[in-house]
């Protein structure tokens, strides 16, 4: 039977973590799903573990890179060989909750939604809870609207391949998944936000290493070279991602 919904991960050294990732997948209430893995060459023992959790449940395939090539590089492999109607994505570190999949899916049906995301919570590597839930907006998310404000993140992601296609992600080693939500949304269509906590995306020591001026910066190059925006219009959409970076991060933080 076809799977109705692809799931996409890249998996670079994430023996600690992974295990519990593939476990959030095998505990969902809607099962007909496949789960692509691609390891990026890595050289702790997650490999072992996820060709263990293969053995035992053929929705699980592994591909395993001899060279590493990055995240998006690892994201793309897998949807080459993705074969659901659906794409969705979930990174060899983060959790979905068990109804993640037949919630969203549910949502995506009802609104007749070919893209869609969810509300996600942030733990540590622990499984604390570290930041405020994130909140996803009351309405659909365009184009203008992903310039302001991140808020589609890759562990919510879905979109229906079998209507728009596929979407591939950049050859860029940062913001390859936030290029991709704007590619699609170029195209005319918006994301529709589902307002539930269905994921968590775990903070790892170590994972952020620029400093917040480096990735203001880094976002504004960004736009004027990936999305070739005037310098004016540039300045405008970072001031605005800035500041609700800031709300997300520096005020959300747990109290």
């Amino acid at each position: 039977m076809k799977p109705e919904v692809s799931i996409i991960t890249p998996n670079y050294n994430t023996e600690r973590f992974v295990g519990a990732t593939i476990e959030s997948v095998l505990a969902q209430t809607y099962g007909n799903w496949e789960m692509i893995i691609v390891d990026d060459a890595s050289t702790d023992a997650s490999v072992e573990i996820i060709r263990a959790y293969a053995s035992r449940d053929e929705r699980i395939r592994l591909i395993a890179l001899d060279k590493n090539q990055g995240q998006g590089h690892a994201r793309n492999v897998a949807t080459d060989e993705a074969k659901g109607r659906w794409l969705a994505f979930l990174d060899s570190d983060d959790l979905w909750h068990p109804q993640k999949l037949e919630r969203h899916l549910g949502f995506a049906r009802k609104s007749k939604a070919v893209f869609t995301h969810t509300s996600y919570g942030f733990i540590d590597e622990e499984g604390q809870k570290v930041l405020e839930d994130f909140h996803v907006s009351k309405y659909p998310v365009g184009y203008r609207d992903l310039l302001k404000r991140t808020e589609i993140s890759c562990l919510t992601a879905m979109y229906k391949a079998s209507e728009i296609g596929k979407f591939y992600m950049p050859d860029l080693r940062r913001k390859q998944d936030y290029k991709l939500w704007l590619d699609i949304l170029k195209k005319g269509y918006v994301s529709h936000p589902l307002d539930e906590i269905l994921a968590w995306y775990r903070q790892r020591s170590g994972s952020t290493t620029s400093a917040k001026t480096d990735l203001v910066f880094e976002h504004y190059k960004f736009l004027r070279q990936q999305e070739k925006l005037s310098p004016i219009q540039a300045l405008y959409y970072t001031a605005h991602w800035g500041w609700n970076g800031l709300k997300k991060y520096y005020f959300g933080r747990k109290k």
